[in-house]
């Protein structure tokens, strides 16, 4: 089931999942099975070695494509074993355009390790679609977008974006991570390839570390097959089960992380202790009409400045009792962090400096306990942080 007539729920529910020939179960089995029988040599069901293909993992493919409206879907071991796979459509002197504010996993991985490959690189804020234009060269074949950024929560246009690298024959990139294809649907807006973390809200139970990418795109998906193949960063038969289980509630949770975020950050942006509050919900947010016209809805992520530097961060984070002090996100349950320390410490402070990730910004991932805790949490955690209004 992966028509797009049906509504989301629905989708997340039954797409790529069909009763058990066998046994009638409804729920997918897990395959663990690494190899399989071949009638004739050459001759199989459509699977003979694991790593090439595995039921469980095609069920789980077809599911999360029908997701996003997508024709093809391909699962990966981690977020960064995707953008891995997709890097490898490239040559040694290809180019690349990155988001200036991006997962600090992905920035690391672009400076340390694609640069040492032989790629080039280009970090400007694509929220700026002006600024795109300008940063294409005749060597540029992608354009890696994140919108909303991470941890800043900018907001790009991809419609218009799309528009640019269309006409450059450029390859447009979206990590669709912070929105799960509930809120937004890049492919729908132009871009090529839509990625997601499945570690975050998808599977939503912070106990997989999985990637995931579709396209609609018949030659790079025929592309991207053969190197998921070939490079090998392929999930267990059993974290694609799991990861099965997480997208059947989807709909339900990113809505209770919606009105919890929102909740929360209206009462933030209230408090004295507070010096800014970014959440695309909010009026105050800059690009907040662009948010209500490509997102069907806000997310559970926000940010603020808290008052103060480095030591009262500190002291709020040591103190908060329900949120846990970890990276990652999109878990039922709340998470906090500060990004200059912890997820993107591996970008240079002076980058850090010029993208406003300071030691006094805090990112939350906003859970689904009850929303009145979750305040009061951070309440009395600001209290005592030391910070002064």
């Amino acid at each position: 089931m992966s028509n797009t007539n049906y509504g989301f729920g629905t989708r997340a529910i039954h797409a790529g999942v069909e009763p058990d020939p066998t046994s009638g179960a409804v729920i997918t089995p897990i395959s663990l099975s690494t190899t399989f029988q071949q009638s004739s040599p050459g001759v199989h069901t459509g699977y003979d070695y694991s790593r090439s293909g595995n039921p469980t993992r095609n069920a789980l493919e077809a599911n999360v494509a029908a997701l996003e409206g997508a024709k093809y879907g391909l699962a990966f071991s981690s977020g960064l074993g995707c953008t891995t796979t997709i890097t490898h459509m490239l040559r040694a002197g290809d180019h690349i355009v990155c988001m200036d504010d991006v997962y600090g996993g992905t920035r690391r991985y672009f400076t340390r390790i694609g640069e040492r490959t032989g790629f080039k690189f280009t970090y400007c804020d694509l929220s700026q679609p002006s600024l795109l234009e300008a940063a294409i060269t005749p060597s540029t074949k992608l354009v890696w977008l994140e919108t909303p950024t991470n941890p800043l929560l900018k907001i790009t246009d991809i419609a218009a974006v799309s528009a640019i690298t269309k006409k450059h024959n450029i390859v447009l990139v979206v990590d669709n991570t912070f929105m799960s294809p509930y809120f937004q649907n890049p492919l729908e807006l132009g871009a090529d390839i839509v990625v997601h973390s499945i570690t975050k809200y998808i599977n939503g139970h912070s106990d997989v570390v999985m990637g995931f990418l579709a396209t609609n795109r018949d030659d790079l998906f025929s592309d991207l097959k053969f190197l998921q193949n070939g490079i090998g960063a392929v999930p267990s038969a059993f974290d694609c089960f799991l990861a099965l289980r997480g997208t059947k509630t989807l709909h339900v949770r990113m809505r209770e992380h919606e009105r919890s975020a929102t909740k929360v950050a209206v009462h933030l942006e209230a408090h004295p202790l507070v010096s800014r509050v970014i959440y695309p919900g909010l009026k105050s947010h800059p690009q907040h009409e662009l948010a209500k016209k490509q997102m069907h809805g806000f997310g559970g992520m926000v940010s603020f400045y808290l008052k103060g530097g480095l030591s009262e961060s500190r002291k709020f984070l040591e103190n908060i009792k329900i949120f846990a002090l970890a990276e990652s996100l999109g878990g039922v349950e709340s998470l906090i962090e500060l990004p200059s320390v912890m997820t993107h410490a591996s970008v240079p402070a002076e980058e850090r400096e010029k993208l406003g990730i300071s030691d006094s910004l805090i990112r939350l991932s906003v859970g689904i306990e009850d929303v009145e805790d979750l305040i009061k949490d951070i309440d009395q955690a600001l209290s005592a942080s030391g910070a002064v209004a």
